[in-house]
């Protein structure tokens, strides 16, 4: 029995890798995981692309977010999901970070997932309040040596983005700034607009690049390998600390083990929704930069994250708290 057994899940296998098993999805509603709250990134870009996607295929793409632990019950959820394709997640850059963050995950990175798309890049921006009475990269840095120990700079989260942005940063610009970590990025810039933190280096749409723009706060840099297109005013924090850069990003994922043709097809499909003007529109709002990857570039962007998080994060020895 066993050999008919695995030649049977051989032929199943092989039946459901091939293009045929495309042809009938999605025959039912499909759900779209967020491992963030509402008003996040990944949240957004779910809201903007899930209904596009119902219209594309025929079928309701549901947004459910799940952020019990920091997303991470909602992403172990994903990987023990059935790899049918009506699973999909859209995460976001802490994916790759989390794992040398957290002890025991109960998923692997790369093994247990299936990269579908990187959909969207976000600019990360350097900004102070303006009491400080600093406009550029060098004054700011002066400014927080001759003040050593006495600034605090907002954070996400000790395990978000923001943080690991501005730990590099310092270690790149030689400063000491303490740390103060808020359960998301609203409640951190809230506090970074009335002055209790001085200083942030985070996701560049939404709020905070429109309290630049209004001059509630201080854009000193971006954080990219060229100037945003979004703020092209301000130069990048590599062109005075070359090699430093840092983004925010959303892509979308689904359990290992999901048919290719289906990998393909959602792909397919979200390349032209992205490429619409409407919905590039809608993401230039959030100072997105779409990128619309084949799934084996978000594949290698993830491999190149965490190794690059991994080594960051085990030589400045950075916990959570």
């Amino acid at each position: 029995m066993k050999p008919i057994s695995r030649i049977a899940s051989f032929a199943l296998s092989a039946a459901l890798s091939s293009p045929l098993a495309a042809q009938d999805y999605p025959s039912k509603p499909v759900h779209v995981y967020v491992p963030s709250s509402a008003g996040g990134a990944s949240d957004i870009a779910a809201r903007l692309v899930s209904p596009k996607l119902a219209e594309a295929l025929g079928q309701p793409f549901v947004v459910e977010n799940r952020v019990t632990s920091g997303g991470i019950v909602g992403t172990a959820q994903l990987a023990k999901a059935p790899p049918d394709g009506y699973a999909i997640m859209m995460t976001f850059d802490t994916f790759a970070s989390n794992p040398h963050l957290y002890k025991e995950l109960p998923y692997d990175v790369v093994k247990d997932f299936a990269p579908i798309m990187l959909m969207v890049r976000y600019p990360q921006i350097l900004v102070v309040h303006p009491s400080l009475g600093v406009k550029t990269v060098p004054e700011f840095v002066a400014y927080a040596r001759k003040n050593a120990g006495k600034l605090n700079y907002g954070s996400a989260g000790p395990a978000s983005s923001s943080r690991l942005a501005f730990e590099l940063f310092k270690d790149a610009a030689g400063i000491q700034v303490d740390a103060v970590h808020y359960k998301g990025g609203g409640p951190a810039i809230n506090d970074l607009v009335s002055g209790t933190v001085q200083v942030m280096l985070i996701q560049a749409g939404g709020a905070i690049g429109q309290n630049v723009k209004s001059g509630k706060l201080v854009g000193l840099a971006t954080s990219g390998r060229e100037r945003s297109p979004h703020f092209p005013d301000l130069p990048t924090i590599a062109d005075f600390y070359p090699g430093f850069e840092t983004t925010s990003w959303v892509g979308a994922i689904a359990p290992a083990g999901t048919p290719r043709a289906i990998i393909e097809k959602l792909n397919g499909a979200l390349a032209k929704i992205l490429s619409s003007p409407d919905v590039k529109t809608r993401f230039d709002v959030q100072s997105a930069e779409i990128a619309a990857s084949t799934p084996e570039q978000f594949g290698e962007l993830i491999k190149a994250e965490s190794a690059k998080w991994g080594k960051v994060i085990r030589e400045k020895d950075i916990r959570i708290d």
